[in-house]
């Protein structure tokens, strides 16, 4: 149902998307992708890897990794899937918000809700770097 491609709209590293390999419906389970939570205290050590441009809020107290595809999806403000965590089954669960044609890039919006434009962590980072120096 998916597999990882190269992307046309990723700056990262390694240029990756998920992409749909047939037609998928609305509604319709994409992916689950298993969860290795751990504590938002530990989070300063993964802040200092490549790791924290992958990781998920996971509940209040907790992040995650996520297995499988999870990671992979790509942002857009236009998303054609959403996800769900499940505390219960420890995944966090993509579905197609959208119906999603056979080649299409499947997006997800970073935010959480497929309708939020609040600007993402990091792109406020790069817009701090843009700013002029007001000394």
């Amino acid at each position: 149902m998916i597999e990882i491609k190269t992307s046309e709209i990723s700056k990262g590293e390694f240029n990756r998307g998920v992409f749909a390999t047939r037609d998928i419906s609305k509604g319709e389970l994409i992916h689950e992708a298993p969860v290795i939570p751990y504590p938002n205290e530990e989070h300063p050590f993964i802040e200092q890897t490549l790791l924290s441009d992958y990781v998920f809020e996971y509940g209040v107290n907790h992040t995650a990794i996520l297995l499988g595809y999870g990671s992979l999806f790509n942002h857009s403000y236009q998303p054609n899937a959403t996800y769900d965590i499940s505390f219960d089954k420890h995944t966090v669960d993509f579905y197609a918000y959208t119906d999603i044609k056979a080649g299409d890039e499947i997006f997800i919006n970073y935010n959480g809700d497929v309708d939020c434009e609040d600007p993402l962590w990091f792109l406020e980072d790069e817009q701090d770097e843009k700013k002029p120096d007001n000394r």
